[in-house]
């Protein structure tokens, strides 16, 4: 087995990890930006529940990009 093959690996999985995490908030950050309302406070004061699955929806959309530019 070669060790340094298998290290490199999973350096690479977590750094790709990290980057995911990272493009995943920065997509959120400007997906409050854009809006003209705040997102919190709809979502948790007003229990607006469509709000919640589009925001939902959005995330996923932005994590299958996002996994698919890091493969």
């Amino acid at each position: 087995m070669n060790w340094s093959h298998e290290f490199n690996q999973i350096l690479l999985t977590v750094i790709y990890a990290i980057l995911g995490f990272l493009l995943l908030g920065f997509g959120i950050i400007v997906m409050e930006k854009v809006v003209p309302f705040s997102i919190r406070k709809e979502i948790e004061e007003d229990q607006n529940t469509s709000l919640g699955i589009i925001i939902a929806g959005a995330m996923i959309a932005i994590s299958i990009m996002i996994a698919a530019v890091i493969r």
